[in-house]
């Protein structure tokens, strides 16, 4: 079972779990209370949305997974599962069943809130995924992009379907009312973050992954440009995203008038946000990158419980 835990990536699945649900419960909904606005979405088909998107990012794991086992040899030879611990051809089943079970339940979630681009998104989303894990990763920065990308996607999706509920009960004047510009200027604010983060971690792991990407002939950042330069565009990236925050804390009164959101901004961005960049500017070792990995995980986190003090806004 473990292996098949592994197989998936059940932590990073938690994560994904994690952030669509406090993004709901704990920001949507008290934002549409705040102005008066019965939600549409039932908790039923919030939870297909969430079964979708699992599905199709533990499919993605997957393939990525049956696609990286030469390089994992190399990278991380106590992780390699696929050919190990699971046959090639229960890979590639698994893949195939979760990929239909996802794909299923997303044209399911698109028929119910009548929108077709949501369709056309679930339906496209495996193949970008497929052409990810055998072609995109493998080219310079463009791989990291397309991860950071679908990340920032996970967010936005829960408040587009609310949305797109909630104009079909009361009409696209829905759209235009200051409960959708809350909401949505709230999510843009975590889908960046989401974005930013997970770019950075991604470079992080090439530059980690250094060694065996070089031997299976991937042109990565840190394969093309070399480690110092990818440690200084991680340093940049990882400063420039502590800049930015406190601009937003500045321009945002809700979080400018708040002292909770001030120290958290400090304690548990701020503070980790430098540790990363001190951990990468010393960082020598493949071990030492890992470590710089997971603390960048550790800082999604942070970022993503956020939301439980920015629910106190609106409650």
């Amino acid at each position: 079972m473990m292996a098949y835990l592994k197989l998936i990536r059940y932590k990073n699945l938690i994560i994904i779990v994690l952030l669509q649900c406090l993004l709901r419960y704990g920001l949507l909904l008290p934002v549409l209370s705040h102005f008066d606005v019965s939600p549409a979405l039932s908790h039923l088909r919030f939870g297909l949305l969430v079964l979708a998107t699992v599905l199709l990012a533990a499919s993605g794991y997957v393939i990525n997974n049956y696609f990286d086992v030469r390089i994992d040899r190399i990278n991380r030879p106590d992780h390699v599962v696929v050919g190990r611990e699971i046959p090639r051809r229960v890979v590639l089943l698994l893949h195939v069943i979760l990929t239909i079970a996802g794909v299923i339940t997303g044209l399911f979630v698109a028929y119910i809130t009548r929108k077709e681009t949501y369709a056309l998104m679930f339906i496209l989303i495996p193949g970008l995924l497929w052409y990810y894990s055998t072609t995109l990763k493998k080219q310079m920065l463009v791989g990291n992009l397309t991860i950071a990308l679908l990340t920032a996607l996970v967010p936005f999706i829960v408040v587009s379907l609310e949305f797109a509920t909630l104009a079909r009960v009361h009409g696209d004047t829905i759209l235009q009312t200051e409960a959708c510009s809350t909401a949505w200027f709230w999510t843009a604010g975590f889908a960046f973050f989401a974005f930013i983060s997970t770019l950075m971690r991604e470079l992080i792991k090439d530059i980690e992954d250094l060694e065996g990407d070089k031997e299976a002939g991937c042109r990565t950042l840190p394969v093309e440009m070399g480690i110092n330069y990818s440690r200084t565009i991680v340093i940049m990236l990882d400063l420039a995203t502590v800049i930015a925050l406190w601009i937003i804390l500045a321009l945002v009164p809700q979080l400018r008038n708040s002292h909770i959101s001030q120290a958290y901004f400090f304690l548990f961005l701020t503070v980790p946000y430098l540790w990363l960049a001190n951990k990468i500017y010393k960082a020598k070792t493949k071990k030492d990158f890992g470590t710089a990995s997971s603390l960048s995980k550790f800082i999604m986190l942070m970022g993503i419980l956020f939301i439980l003090v920015a629910r106190t806004f609106f409650v």
